[in-house]
């Protein structure tokens, strides 16, 4: 029997565990670990409430590899899901090494201390994981992970090569509250205040965070403003495919949370340099964490739509193609199906997919991927089928921002 083991409690497990237990044919007995078990229990409370799958819980340090590698050999599973922080990658993916099963995550390694995701530390395992004949798998969300899928497919059926893309990635949902992340806030805010970086002609280009802006009308959303950020799957495609030219990501936010934003970095709120308070050592961001909202409790408040997708310019028999292809996703759609909003709902989704990918076998190669690398049909059909359906379109030429 199939059994899967998924680490992290926060409101993309919520959502993928509710996933993972409509499709129990793929993933089988089910065991979900965190820190904090209470909230491991009030997921799986839900899940049989709206599906009538159980799963198992338990309390696990994901820091802790022996811990984990204890957890992996008593849940009997052949599969690591990690929807924890980016900052335990490293940790599970020595666990899963350990403990010999594959692994899948959603977000590339961080340090803690460190402001600054790249993959170089995961692309290293992959000797490691290939003579294991282990497969790990990095990246299965949304952006990075579909984001990428979209790109391999464009590149498989409509172009020969890719000269540029363009990642577009807006929530045009409103939750009422006057500040509130739709993710961890501590990894969101990390991201929206580091310098902004892209791809153009063979090297990076860096500006300083959220001061390029382009307003664009997205489809089901309208127009939003869109600011130019760094994004991990800049690095992976840009070194995946060779032949792009430029790749940049850009993210929708709204005047109010720009300024919330730009007001909590001035006053060091989102540092993440320890200070003294009171005779104990802080971390300001971690701190901002615990007063701001939880994005998991957010999804019945939650109301419009996201947008996200690619923009992709390439040659297809040496003449110039463009195509918009890309995503609508309901935050009270989401919430009426699994109880989560629809950022949450678009990670989890896609992590699910491609844990069936793995179980399936269709994704088995050993050694570390990530989703541009793979065939993405498969990948693409199930998209469809479980709630998040895509749509490709040909525009009449690149875009002119």
């Amino acid at each position: 029997m199939s059994k899967t083991l998924v680490i992290g409690a926060g409101g993309v497990s919520h959502a993928a565990l509710h996933k993972m237990a409509m499709n129990a044919d793929i993933f089988g007995e089910i065991t979900l670990a965190s820190r904090r078990k209470f909230k491991c229990d009030a997921i799986a409370k839900s899940v049989l409430e709206k599906t009538g799958v159980s799963i198992k819980t338990a309390e696990v340090d994901a820091m802790d590899v022996a811990a984990t590698v204890a957890l992996i050999r008593e849940s009997g599973a052949d599969l690591l899901v990690n929807l924890a922080l980016p900052y335990q990658d490293l940790k599970l993916m020595d666990a899963c090494l350990e403990a010999g099963i594959n692994y899948l995550d959603t977000a590339n390694y961080e340090p803690e201390d460190n402001a600054k995701f790249e993959y170089h530390w995961q692309w290293a395992y992959q000797d490691r994981f290939r003579e294991a004949g282990l497969t790990a798998i990095l990246g299965s969300g949304f952006d990075p992970g579909v984001t990428s899928v979209f790109a391999t497919w464009i590149r498989k059926h409509k172009l020969d090569s890719i000269r540029q893309v363009d990642v577009l990635d807006c929530n045009g949902g409103d939750n009422g509250k006057a500040f509130a992340t739709n993710f961890n806030p501590e990894i969101n805010i990390r991201e929206v205040t580091a310098d902004a970086r892209h791809w153009e002609n063979g090297d990076w280009v860096v500006t300083p965070a959220m001061t390029e802006k382009v307003a664009f009308d997205f489809p089901g959303v309208g127009e939003k403003n869109m600011y130019l950020m760094y994004h991990e799957e800049l690095e992976s495609m840009k070194t995946h495919f060779p032949e792009i030219e430029r790749a940049r990501f850009w993210m929708t936010f709204g005047d109010a949370y720009i300024n919330h934003v730009t007001v909590l970095q001035n006053v060091g709120m989102t540092s993440i340099e320890p200070v003294m308070h009171e005779g104990k050592e802080i971390i300001p961001l971690q701190f901002l964490k615990t007063v701001l909202p939880d994005p998991g409790d957010l999804g019945e408040v939650t109301k419009g739509k996201t947008c996200i997708g690619d923009i992709i310019t390439g040659s297809k028999d040496g003449v110039e193609k463009t195509y918009y292809i890309y995503n609508i996703c309901d935050h009270e759609e989401c919430y009426r199906e699994v109880g989560s909003q629809a950022v949450s709902y678009t990670t989890a989704v896609p992590a699910m997919i491609g844990a069936a990918m793995v179980k399936k076998g269709i994704w088995n190669e050993p050694g570390v991927w990530n989703m541009e690398q793979l065939d993405p049909d498969a990948f693409m059909d199930m998209l469809n089928e479980h709630g998040l359906p895509w749509q490709v379109t040909e525009l009449d030429g690149p875009v002119e921002f």
